[in-house]
């Protein structure tokens, strides 16, 4: 695959492709995710929310299995119980990478979007930059942290520890132009079964700002259903405007300061 990310152009992005229909909420990925990169527990505390108690993605927690519920009481039978494993989507167009002032965060040689722990002073820019809310800091550490597609088990030619722990294989690794071509067989199989599913973060409308995810998902419902933003949007797309509005509220000031100095020298 040869693409143009960041300014870099690369030619074997690494991936995920997470397949939703597959996921049955083992949360084999979670845990195997905080052995390998030896991430503290969340707590034992109910949340009350089906039978996830880590909630959302965190600067603890980099993959997330969500539960979704919806419950039909007219109809049971059309009810359904759907478990998705979320984790940073590693984007084209990075809204963290763009936010960072000290280059903590770049995009490493397998085409993901890598913290430095050793070059981040925890500002913080990163966090409310991602779109998809996935990147935090670590209080006791006061470092930015997200899912690192397992770095070092790529360097030494390993498959990260979510995917490799998964027993029903809806997370895979790989190229990420293979697992495409994977994901859309899977959508012609399903769809030819009568299902209702798509791609979230190929080409497309959906994620046009952010760019192709490094990390997508075939879904079987509305984005939102599983958190994931129906059109995702970068905080940068917002600066002209918000330039634009600066300077007319400077010359606004400046007219009325003009016009007060004006008042004052008339009167004198």
């Amino acid at each position: 695959m040869e693409r143009v990310a960041d300014g870099v152009v690369t030619e074997s992005a690494m991936g995920f492709f997470t397949d939703v229909t597959l996921c049955i909420g083992c949360k084999a990925c979670e845990v195997a995710c905080k052995q390998w990169n030896q991430l503290p527990s969340d707590g034992y505390a109910l949340t009350g929310n089906s039978y996830d108690n880590t909630s959302r993605l965190s600067s603890t927690t980099w993959r997330h299995v969500a539960f979704v519920e919806q419950m039909d009481r007219e109809v049971p039978a059309a009810s359904r119980w759907m478990m998705m494993s979320d984790v940073c989507k590693h984007c084209t167009n990075a809204g963290c990478l763009e936010a960072c002032p000290t280059g903590a965060i770049v995009r490493n040689e397998f085409d993901d979007v890598y913290v430095q722990p050793d070059v981040c002073n925890g500002c913080g820019y990163c966090v409310p930059s991602c779109p998809f809310g996935v990147v935090a800091v670590q209080q006791n550490t006061g470092v930015a942290q997200k899912c690192t597609l397992c770095y070092d088990r790529q360097k030494d030619g390993m498959e990260p520890a979510c995917a490799k722990s998964c027993p029903t294989d809806s997370i895979l690794f790989g190229r990420v132009d293979e697992l495409r071509v994977k994901a859309e067989a899977r959508v012609a199989n399903l769809r030819a079964q009568g299902k209702d599913v798509r791609l979230y973060g190929v080409d497309g409308e959906e994620t046009r700002n952010v760019g192709p995810l490094n990390a997508f998902f075939l879904i079987p419902d509305r984005p939102e259903v599983f958190n994931l933003p129906p059109k995702p949007v970068l905080p940068s797309r917002f600066q002209p405007a918000a330039y634009t509005a600066g300077l007319l509220a400077a010359l606004a000031m400046t007219a009325v300061g003009i016009g007060v100095f004006r008042g004052f020298g008339e009167r004198a």
